[in-house]
């Protein structure tokens, strides 16, 4: 049978954009349809303008603690409207980055929806076009539960786009989106209020990592409820009035909900392809990314394994490197460094102490101290750092980091952990001083076992 094309992608984020960049170079024919911009979820509406809203949130805290060096500085004076312009400038500019290297691929890129029709055929458009191999790549989409008034709740995807800031703002959820918008908007002036279900926020992380960081947040002045949820939104004159599980009621002018994010499959025809789906909606797929349709692949946070930009990125190489170089890869999802731009950031790789404790005998580092900026700063901000270390073989199972620059430090602490080093490996590391890295080249003494 004669195709149209040899791949036809559908989503052109980072996943999709990957795939079908090194397929159009292994010799595949490739289209790729994207409804809304190229870049994704990271490029578009997520990892990138948040970081430089990360960046923008600091100046604030950077202006304050510039006394305690000797700088006198006169008022400070911020404007959101120009933050907005400049972010999407920037964002534009990646955005036509990501058409203009997959165009000089070789890539067709389809500015419309696409649609299965059957397991070779894609609707695009209005448009029927058929395909051998067919790669799902839409993504994942903003959670909103179904509340009274919960029309009047923004998610992070407007959150880049406020007219203005309100002067006090509610923001539902416990996990890394819900964390890093609230440092966000507490930096850049906004009375937060963080609302959290559960008992302790980041749920999954290190229990020290958790309880580290919202006392870091408590500190700066963020607001954090827990173990209570919000039943009901209602609009007001002037903002919300939003109900609390307890009973009682909260006054806002903006509510923002981060309590995760779902696989972005509605209206992507599966079942007419006979695509198979976990009750999470997320689409089946084998360590290969194929789905249980042969010739139907999925990478990327549609498949739920790790809703990481780089992970999609491996998993759209690996795809592109097993279908069409002849070269099957598989992509290691048990160790993935991961950075959290809360405030203080978090940088992490490998195992918890709960899950490590679960099947090793273990030695636990830690340390907390005040960084060294800080003893001149007049901040009381405090940094945490720990190492989970197998009694029995040496082996460094998981290494945790809350304070500056920990994003920066897990990349590279990130490989010694991925490679197997030892805690003697790090004892025979000269430390590089004076640094907070430094701390856990130089740990002696486990703080239990």
């Amino acid at each position: 049978m004669n195709f149209d094309y040899d791949l036809f992608v559908v989503g052109a984020g980072s996943g999709g954009v990957r795939a079908a960049r090194m397929s159009a170079s292994h010799g595949a024919k490739v289209a790729m349809a994207e409804e809304y911009r190229v870049g994704g979820t990271c490029v578009i509406r997520g990892c990138v303008p948040k970081k430089l809203f990360v960046y923008a949130s600091h100046y604030a805290e950077d202006f304050h603690e510039a006394q305690g060096f000797g700088w006198t500085l006169g008022d400070a004076q911020f404007d959101w409207s120009k933050l907005i312009e400049n972010k999407d400038k920037e964002i534009d500019r990646l955005n036509q980055i990501y058409i203009k290297n997959a165009q000089a691929a070789g890539v067709e890129i389809i500015e419309a929806r696409a649609e299965l029709v059957d397991r070779n055929t894609v609707n695009v458009g209005g448009r029927l076009v058929t395909a051998r191999y067919i790669l799902l790549a839409p993504g994942a989409t903003p959670f909103i539960p179904d509340i009274p008034g919960a029309s009047h709740a923004i998610s992070s995807n407007e959150a880049f786009h406020l007219e203005a800031l309100p002067e006090k703002m509610v923001i539902v959820g416990g996990g890394y989106i819900a964390v890093e918008f609230a440092g966000i908007f507490n930096g850049l002036g906004v009375d937060v209020t963080l609302i959290y279900r559960g008992d302790e926020i980041m749920r999954g992380f290190d229990h020290d990592i958790r309880t580290h960081l919202r006392e870091e947040m408590v500190k700066k002045g963020i607001t954090i409820m827990l173990n209570t949820d919000v039943t009901a939104i209602a609009e007001q004159d002037k903002g919300f009035e939003v109900a609390l599980a307890d009973g009682s009621l909260c006054q806002t002018g903006l509510v923002m909900y981060a309590t995760g994010r779902v696989p972005n499959i509605q209206g992507l025809g599966l079942e007419q392809a006979g695509v198979e789906t976990h009750a999470s909606g997320a689409i089946k797929v084998d360590a290969y990314s194929q789905t249980s349709v042969e010739n139907i692949y999925a990478v990327g946070d549609v498949t739920d394994r790790a809703q990481l930009t780089p992970i999609a990125i491996r998993e759209g190489a690996a795809f592109a490197e097993t279908v069409f170089n002849n070269n099957p890869q598989k992509v290691d999802h048990s160790i993935i460094p991961t950075a959290v731009f809360s405030q203080p950031p978090i940088g992490t790789v490998g195992m918890t102490e709960e899950v490590a404790r679960e099947h090793h005998d273990l030695d636990v580092y830690r340390s907390v101290f005040r960084p060294m900026k800080h003893t001149l700063s007049g901040s009381e901000e405090k940094t945490l750092m720990k190492l989970l270390v197998d009694k029995k073989s040496d082996k460094i199972l998981g290494l945790h980091i809350v304070g500056p620059d920990s994003g920066e430090m897990i990349q590279a602490f990130g490989v010694a952990v991925s490679m197997g080093a030892s805690k003697a490996d790090f004892d025979a590391t000269v430390a590089v001083h004076p640094t907070a890295a430094e701390e856990l080249v130089t740990m002696k003494n486990p703080v239990d076992g």
